[in-house]
């Protein structure tokens, strides 16, 4: 999934700096007496910074496990070159060197600030649009999100997995991300590069609602407010496991996405649409073949989701602490409560 979003740092000693940044996140929004994260979180010039920092570091954290789950996900069974997770992480390293588990990283570098924008932007102002904070519009909020942000995401997601998966060294068809979109252009059109489409759709939507309906519930069932020292390990949790819930509820349509996006690569295309490639896979593989890859994917979401909120806590700790108050002002006692707005409901990060 284009994002997989959130949680944490360590706590002890430096679990008051950390409630200080969240209080400091908090205050990113103007003229607000009780706020939600996605708001904090919505693109502007205090908060796309942080957004983009925040998701170079999950990028870079989950990328080698997501080519893990590609090739697992498209490989043949009659001529298997992985065994499972494991092997393939050891068969990459071993033929590729470890810049093999970076194939095709620059996509998602290029559109995760695009990405973070409209996700946090969408369901933010969705959600507001809607008028009332209740789960069923955490839902369509989050799902609203995954639907807009697909535009970005469906030819991103094209060239990662062509770059993934192509043959190393003098063999390789494409270049870079761009490269790659610009031949698949020449060749097939429009039509092309947005291949896999129709499957980006069917898991985005879903799962981003997922996703936020999740974190809303857990964030409100384990009470994540600032003057917690427990503020930050419940965070990870909620994170976490929303990030687990929202793979899992659509992680089939995946399998398919990836097969279609890499249909051709080598040699003549196989799949005539989405409804051709479950059939054709399930006939061939059994139901297995649509959790091929999960193993590496649920892997993936705890330390993407540690590295991205330790990143945006640090970040606004200390870039933005200073900026947040007004010259000349003594720093407050560390016994001292943090002022600022009430934090709500992290809802959306």
């Amino acid at each position: 999934m284009a994002l997989d979003f959130l949680a944490g740092c360590a706590g002890g000693e430096e679990s008051e700096a950390q409630t200080r940044g969240l209080c400091e996140l908090s205050q990113l929004v103007d003229d607000s007496e009780t706020l939600n994260l996605h708001e904090a979180l919505a693109p502007s010039p205090k908060s796309l910074e942080p957004l983009t920092m925040l998701g170079v570091a999950g990028v870079l954290v989950g990328h080698p496990f997501d080519t893990v789950k590609v090739r697992l996900q498209v490989q043949s069974m009659e001529k298997p070159q992985y065994r499972g997770t494991l092997h393939c992480f050891q068969a990459i390293i071993k033929q590729e060197s470890v810049l093999g588990l970076y194939r095709g990283l620059g996509s998602p570098l290029m559109g995760l600030t695009f990405i973070n924008a409209l996700v946090f932007g969408v369901q933010g102002n969705t959600l507001r649009a809607l008028g009332q904070d209740s789960p069923l519009n955490q839902f369509l909020a989050g799902a609203a999100a995954g639907t807009i942000q697909c535009v970005i995401c469906c030819p991103m997601e094209l060239a990662k997995t062509r770059l993934q998966l192509q043959d190393a060294g003098p063999a390789r068809t494409y270049r870079g991300p761009l490269d790659c979109l610009a031949q698949i252009y020449r060749q097939e059109g429009l039509r092309g590069v947005n291949r896999g489409m129709a499957s980006t759709l069917l898991r985005e939507t879903p799962s981003f609602g997922v996703y936020f309906l999740a974190y809303d519930v857990l964030t409100r069932t384990l009470g994540c407010e600032p003057g917690d020292r427990l503020v930050v390990p419940k965070l990870l949790l909620a994170g976490g496991t929303s990030g687990i819930l929202s793979w899992l509820s659509t992680y089939p349509v995946d399998v398919v996405k990836s097969r279609l996006q890499a249909d051709g690569l080598r040699g003549a295309p196989r799949y005539r649409g989405i409804v051709d490639c479950v059939r054709q896979s399930y006939q061939a593989e059994g139901w297995r073949v649509f959790t091929r890859g999960l193993a590496s994917t649920l892997l993936r979401a705890f330390p993407v989701n540690a590295a991205t909120f330790a990143t945006v806590t640090v970040v606004l700790t200390y870039a933005r602490g200073e900026e947040a108050r007004p010259e000349g002002e003594a720093v407050p006692a560390t016994s001292a409560a943090p002022a600022g707005p009430t934090l709500a409901q992290p809802s959306s990060l």
